[in-house]
């Protein structure tokens, strides 16, 4: 079996996230097919990994108060001042604008973190992310985090 995510927009833009579980490989190409003949522009996301971990669970929609927003998925290892790690590193005038977590009994934790850092200070956050230590991809650019949760 297989899961295919897509996000279907009509004329006006509205956005709909839907999840199927398919019984063969290869059908979600048809589901899309069918979907763009009957003029719905569809998006197959099963392979995205923000929108599998976390976009998939998450309530809500765009605030148009994150400016300089970045959006990063990090995996934190499970264990004592992990997150205070994180917190302590920060620059004080950086916020978070979203913080999602998502543990399945590991021995690590997945964290969507929506960070909002002026473009003057891209290099001290590179360092941040150096410093840190915790693997992570940035998903700024991911047309699902533009879809759902930029404005």
């Amino acid at each position: 079996m297989t899961e295919f995510n897509y996000r279907v927009s009509d004329a006006n833009k509205a956005h709909v996230f839907v999840g199927l579980t398919t019984a063969a490989k290869g059908e979600s190409g048809k589901i899309a097919a069918h979907l763009t003949k009957h003029r719905f522009d569809a998006l197959d996301l099963t392979h995205d990994e923000l929108a599998k971990e976390h976009i998939r669970h998450m309530v809500g929609g765009i605030s148009t108060l994150a400016q300089d927003e970045r959006l990063l998925r990090f995996v934190f290892p499970e264990r004592p001042g992990a997150l205070m790690k994180f917190l302590s590193l920060m620059r004080p005038g950086w916020n978070i604008s979203l913080f999602h977590y998502r543990n399945q009994g590991a021995d690590y934790g997945r964290i969507l973190v929506g960070l909002q850092v002026p473009a003057k200070e891209n290099k001290a956050f590179e360092q941040f992310l150096k410093t840190l230590g915790y693997p992570y991809v940035e998903e700024t650019s991911n047309p699902v985090y533009q879809m759902f949760l930029q404005s």
